[in-house]
């Protein structure tokens, strides 16, 4: 049967894969879709079809669209900067110079360590009274007196932004040391034969080389970074007076802290969606570039 339908084989072989993975996924949101269509007790159990009724009520909270907004931002300024910090590093990393391996291992270094983790010790350097971040910009003479970093959200949101950006460039320049480590080197030999100046190599060769390990950090990092607990929850629970939940901790103070299971599983829909749409709309984009390319 093989010999005859040699295309069946590619499928059967993932056939185990796709099907474990398709039981993964389709339990939980098939269980999630039927919470957010009903009234649901603080302890999980479903009481009456409410249809709409916790959608109707999410988009009525004026909450929900502030976290909805700020996720927008957060995800756009995280990614942005990651992407704008990541790329240069790699490139350096991609050198050859002495002392390479070390510095490759001090970048990476933070990936290896807890998310949670991390942000436990950037709300110690943020404190207001005894945090060394503060203590820093003195010595510097930057600062004269300590700020409360996380007191107000108009501090506070940018610190995350900061910190998501630091914590997500290890993960991202891996990514594109892979791209450059994948590009030969002759084409560049032959560019610098004809003029080329660095800059100009970087334009015409670099970029559209990396274009594909551009796509996949950007997708990787938005899917990443839009559904980020730790750093917003750890750093200010989504405070102060609300000012820096985003949506995902939006739902976490939904379901454990409101204990209204059927608004926080109706909200994690609508991220899924937004999130499907983003993924489908880019890579569109990016599949028309190539095909007219």
């Amino acid at each position: 049967m093989l010999r005859r339908y040699p295309s069946l084989v590619p499928w059967l072989l993932i056939a185990p894969g796709f099907i474990l993975a398709a039981l993964i996924i389709t339990y939980p949101f098939i269980d999630i879709v039927k919470v957010s269509l009903h009234d649901v007790s603080r302890f999980g159990q479903l009481r009456d079809f409410n249809a709409t009724g916790n959608f109707s009520r999410v988009f009525a909270d004026p909450l929900f669209w502030q976290a909805l907004v700020r996720t927008m931002w957060w995800t756009v300024l995280v990614v942005g900067g990651t992407l704008a910090c990541s790329l240069p590093i790699a490139l350096i990393l991609n050198e050859n110079f002495i002392g390479r391996g070390v510095a490759r291992t001090i970048v990476m270094l933070p990936w290896s360590v807890s998310l949670t983790m991390t942000a436990v010790v950037w709300r110690w350097a943020l404190n207001g009274e005894f945090g060394m971040f503060n203590a820093t910009l003195q010595s510097l003479g930057i600062i004269d007196t300590p700020i409360v970093w996380l007191a107000s959200a108009q501090t506070a949101f940018p610190m995350q932004v900061i910190i998501g950006i630091l914590v997500s460039v290890p993960f991202t320049t891996t990514i594109f040391l892979g791209g450059l480590s994948s590009v030969p080197g002759d084409i560049y030999e032959a560019a610098k034969l004809d003029g080329a100046t660095s800059f100009q190599q970087f334009r015409t060769l670099t970029l559209p080389l990396m274009k594909p390990f551009l796509t996949m950090a950007t997708v990787l990092n938005v899917i990443y970074v839009f559904n980020s607990f730790p750093i917003i929850w750890v750093l200010t629970q989504g405070g102060p007076a609300d000012g820096t939940h985003i949506l995902v901790t939006y739902l976490y103070h939904l379901a454990f802290r409101l204990g209204k299971l059927g608004e926080a599983a109706a909200v994690s829909l609508v991220m899924l969606a937004i999130l499907l749409a983003f993924t489908i709309i880019y890579v569109r984009l990016v599949g028309r570039e190539e095909d007219a390319a």
